[in-house]
């Protein structure tokens, strides 16, 4: 894999008008790499799509590509000078031209823009439909054009914009394979915008996780999920429970679950109130276990259930079982912590920090 720096944000502060909705961005992507923006609307991450597409200027700081600065404050080199591709959300395909032409559009002045649109059209799997009109087309197929269009010029980046949106769930989750398959082949580096996680999962090297204008971390995605910096990337990547503890040692935690330990070990003294990651896959079917938990709620998806478990103090959390441990709604099930990792963060504050080890466990919403 090409290692060399392509993409550099540095310190960026963008937005509209005089209103910076991006903040103290920085974040770097490799050569035949593919980013990902991810967090909740209105976030900021097609706002830092733009501003590297050229379409917005920047407040302070710099975005270098390929070791060139094209935006900082006071110059925006024009979009159509910085060999940047993007992928729309709608698509934008011209509904006069051909799927062929729509492809070939941005290189018209090529000598061989034919040869190079058939090219594309094999290599997005819609070879046969050349002379065909967009309206012709489904809405994957329309999909695939736009890429094809976008990729045509070899652009330096790839941006893509929410590009799955308009699919429904099952063709959404093949084409952001084959996206990834096809810019891996092609070693185009990429940045995609998403809300949607298993989206940027499937297709992403690295993952930027925004709140509120800032990025809380620049990580891979098995980091993101293992590893989070913060407790709004650890609830919002997966399904992130926080439990009330105390820690004990700097590896063990004291928590209404019984005692964690793990494989990491936190420089707070014992007794320091925090809050331990648990996701569903580390609260397992136990049946000797002393600790029980009601059901309250189940979801069968196939392979395995998702349960709602309630605690003997009134709270709740989610476990995966095995699909073959089938259980009823109100009965008791015995379960236990099986998690070698230790996520634990500073107890929050407000309504959270006044919480006892009694009341348990508390579920953090994407827009904590």
């Amino acid at each position: 894999m090409n290692h060399d720096l392509l993409l550099n944000l540095r310190d960026l502060a963008c937005g509209y008008r005089d209103q910076s909705v991006v903040q103290n961005l920085n974040l770097h992507l490799n050569a035949g790499d593919i980013g990902c923006l991810l967090g909740p609307s209105g976030c900021g991450k097609t706002t830092t799509l733009r501003a590297i597409a050229g379409f917005e200027p920047v407040h302070t700081g710099s975005i270098e590509l390929a070791g060139e600065v094209i935006s900082r404050p006071g110059f925006t080199l024009a979009p159509e000078k910085r060999r940047i591709g993007m992928v729309f959300q709608d698509y934008a395909l011209f509904p006069h031209l051909t799927v062929a032409e729509n492809i070939a559009f941005g290189i018209r002045k090529h000598p061989e823009r034919e040869r190079i649109a058939r090219e594309m059209l094999e290599l997005v799997n819609l070879g046969a439909l050349g002379k065909r009109y967009p309206h012709e087309l489904s809405g994957g197929q329309q999909q695939r054009v736009a890429l094809a269009r976008a990729l045509a010029p070899e652009p330096r980046l790839l941006l893509l914009d929410e590009p799955f949106s308009n699919l429904d769930g099952e063709l959404r989750r093949r084409l952001s394979h084959e996206v990834r398959e096809i810019l891996k082949s092609r070693g185009t580096s990429a940045i995609l915008v998403t809300h949607d996680q298993e989206e940027a999962f499937a297709v992403s090297d690295q993952v930027g996780v925004f709140k509120n204008g800032r990025l809380e971390q620049w990580d891979t995605p098995y980091n993101l999920y293992h590893e989070p910096l913060t407790p709004f990337v650890a609830s919002f990547i997966g399904q992130g429970y926080f439990v009330r503890g105390q820690m004990l040692s700097h590896d063990t935690v004291q928590t209404e679950l019984g005692v964690v330990s793990g494989n990491r070990a936190y420089q707070w003294a014992a007794g320091t109130a925090v809050d331990m990651l648990l996701r569903p896959d580390d609260i397992v079917y136990a049946p000797h276990s002393e600790l029980k938990a009601r059901i309250v709620g189940k979801t069968f998806l196939g392979a395995a259930t998702l349960y709602r478990l309630q605690l003997p103090t009134g709270t709740q959390l989610e476990s995966i079982f095995a699909s073959h441990d089938d259980h009823a709604l109100g009965e008791d099930v015995g379960i236990q912590v099986a998690a070698d990792h230790l996520v634990v963060f500073l107890a929050q504050g407000s309504i959270a920090a006044q919480m006892t080890l009694e009341s348990g466990v508390r579920r953090y919403s994407s827009a904590s």
